[in-house]
């Protein structure tokens, strides 16, 4: 194979040796290698580190449009930690009449006490409100490998000899997926793709082939800018990305009191009688409680010292917190922060305002646990 034909094992990036800040950068003298990936997925898999690669949304959003022309079965891949911001608007229009697997990912970050019926009967009534007609919905843990094996039987079952095409926002965990579809199948360490925390790790489309003939593709993740990861640095999207089972946190909170979420946002409870609020973030995710009057000054104040992260090399980095108010009407409400967590409010009648970063994506919705 020459090297105009080479694409990265990891991403995907057609494989070039003279533009080092381009996708698909890799040294001539890995060339020899019999599995050839470029220098950023090389520096992703054994430093951990990412380099950023220009690219725009339109790229992704193109290749989304071919699904339409295929005659395949899309799997589309949600965060279920992240639910809004790992969501593709106007999907339906992307892929005509395929069928579509949707499996709901991470599954492992919620508590154990969930019930897992109830929260695909949201899933299924979100989808549909979406305008996204789905065939079955399978909750997952790519990282466990919880009832991969289940998916990997309902896509056969679904695709019926077609192709599969793997989709889903960066970060969703579709690489992850399909490793472990290639780990317990038999695959080869070689064939794996590259994962990581950092949003787009997938740079163009990477076909598995399948025992009938047919190919399993992973597309490259659609970029939701409203995701918190936007507005972090690398090293601080590890510490609000959970890992492992959230521990819900209650706070039984008068009006005029205000929550923290690390330096990254905070909840002011305005009006309403006493309330209980349950968060879930990352574990070690700070969260302060402090009385309304004061939470300005604790902010310009603390904001990247005991309010981190952001830590203070990158607090002037993030952009301002912009405040959303929203007035709770019914019992077990979530307001979700995309790609952060989220806050339940247990009792009707609470007025709150949330304070995110410009652009992140703040909205309520039924509680899902």
């Amino acid at each position: 194979m020459n090297q105009d034909e080479m694409i990265c094992a990891g991403c995907g990036a057609a494989i070039q040796t003279h533009d080092q800040t381009q996708a698909g950068y890799t040294p001539t003298s890995a060339l020899e290698r019999e599995v050839v990936i470029c220098q950023r997925c090389f520096r992703l898999n054994h430093y951990n580190e990412v380099q950023d690669v220009p690219l725009e949304n339109t790229d992704f959003t193109n290749k989304l449009h071919e699904l339409g022309k295929r005659n395949a079965l899309i799997v589309k891949i949600v965060d279920v930690f992240d639910f809004e911001g790992s969501w593709i608007p106007g999907f339906q229009r992307y892929i005509g009449n395929n069928n579509v697997l949707l499996l709901v990912n991470k599954i492992d970050l919620l508590p154990q006490s969930l019930n897992e019926n109830k929260l695909k009967d949201w899933v299924r009534r979100e989808a549909k409100e979406q305008g996204l007609k789905v065939r079955d919905v399978l909750l997952i843990s790519a990282e466990k490998k919880r009832s991969v094996e289940e998916a990997a039987s309902k896509m056969d079952q679904l695709r019926n000899g077609k192709d599969v095409y793997i989709t889903g926002c960066t970060n969703v965990g579709k690489s992850t997926f399909i490793n472990s579809l290639i780990q317990q199948f038999g695959g080869d360490e070689e064939q794996l793709i590259t994962t990581s925390y950092f949003p787009g790790t997938t740079l163009d489309m990477i076909d598995i082939p399948l025992d009938d003939g047919s190919k399993l593709y992973d597309t490259p993740g659609i970029i939701n800018n409203k995701q918190m990861a936007h507005f972090v640095s690398n090293k601080e999207l590890k510490h609000m990305t959970p890992s492992k089972e959230i521990k819900p946190r209650i706070y039984q909170l008068n009006e005029q009191q205000t929550l923290f979420i690390a330096g990254l946002a905070r909840m002011d409870f305005t009006k309403g009688d006493s309330n209980s609020f349950v968060a879930y973030f990352a574990n070690d995710l700070l969260l302060h409680r402090t009385k309304l009057e004061k939470a300005d000054e604790l902010y310009a104040a603390q904001a990247g010292e005991m309010l981190s992260p952001p830590g203070k090399e990158s607090i002037h980095e993030m952009p301002e917190l912009v405040a959303h108010s929203f007035h709770i009407k019914h019992e077990k409400t979530d307001i979700v922060i995309s790609g952060l967590g989220w806050i339940t409010v247990v009792e009707p009648g609470a007025s709150v305002t949330v304070h995110a970063p410009k652009g992140a994506g703040v909205s309520i919705r039924e509680a899902i646990i």
